[in-house]
């Protein structure tokens, strides 16, 4: 067993972050205790560590703990990377604080941006989710992670591609998946476990490329690959608008009569740079 304490730069609300993971039933997570479960791979095994919260907003501190020593430095810099604990939160915040957001980042202080656990699941959640109302989603892909994946100390780890790429679409229509996302699950699964697909080579890549890069892909369209650059690379400037949630959330902001045109979100926005993500990120918590 290993133990770490990291001192984030504040502001950064941990407990903002848990309820936001509470929305994923998969996420196991304890808001008393206010501790989340964090399940990912070193390599091909599966590992679990323990994120706590033990400091406040203005002076936040994050014990990690794990149970394997000889992957906690890949560990530290994974979640790390996860809980965007390098991110200068004060500027993001002073920047909206000039915006129409000013409200929203004044009530959600030192809310990060969390990352999916593991790029490849992010993007499996994502092609999931598609055209899906949020509950349904989250009842599908825990179907899909408890059906195909492995628990461990309590916590349920994704499967790996290699898994998913040798399913029939029978197998996933027993979970109730539509015909055509069964294909698209089990072909870009396949294209990932061939290595025709190497997710980690898009981290390196610029916004345009990996949307160029993802939406060649059958089942992947610009909504997709958004949410992945969102959710699974955490570039700071994305801003989804046909996400519905957003359209909502712009729609109560600014007291519409119904959803804003692309137009009007564009202009909306364009204060908002380049902090798109971020912008995202609170306007679906004013409605959350």
């Amino acid at each position: 067993m290993w133990e770490k304490t990291v001192h984030v730069q504040p502001p950064y609300n941990f407990d903002r972050v848990l309820d936001r993971l509470s929305i994923n039933p998969l996420i196991k997570l304890n808001k008393d205790e206010r501790l989340v479960k964090v399940p990912f791979y070193v390599e091909i095994e599966p590992v679990v560590v323990t994120v706590k919260a033990t400091g406040t907003t203005d002076e936040p501190s994050i014990v990690v703990t794990g149970s394997h020593k000889d992957s906690m430095e890949y560990a530290l810099q994974h979640v790390s990377h996860i809980f965007q604990w390098d991110v200068p939160l004060q500027e993001i915040q002073d920047h909206f604080l000039q915006t129409d957001l000013r409200d929203i980042f004044i009530e959600h202080r030192g809310t990060p941006l969390v990352l999916d656990f593991d790029p490849y699941f992010s993007l499996m959640k994502c092609i999931i989710h598609q055209q899906l109302n949020m509950n349904f989603a989250h009842t599908l892909t825990s179907r899909f992670v408890t059906t195909f994946g492995e628990e461990i100390e309590g916590t349920w780890v994704h499967p790996r591609p290699e898994k998913i790429a040798k399913l029939s679409v029978s197998d996933l229509r027993d979970l109730q998946f539509s015909g055509r996302k069964a294909e698209y699950v089990i072909d870009t699964s396949k294209l990932i476990a061939s290595g025709e697909l190497t997710l980690p080579d898009l981290q390196s890549k610029i916004d345009e490329e990996v949307m160029e890069t993802l939406v060649k892909i059958r089942g992947i369209g610009k909504w997709t690959a958004e949410n992945f650059l969102l959710f699974a690379l955490g570039r700071p400037n994305l801003f989804p608008m046909a996400d519905i949630g957003i359209q909502n959330a712009i729609k109560k902001l600014y007291n519409l009569e119904k959803k804003p045109t692309y137009e009007q979100m564009e202009e909306y926005s364009k204060p908002w740079e380049p902090y798109l993500s971020y912008a995202s990120l609170y306007l679906w918590r004013s409605i959350e």
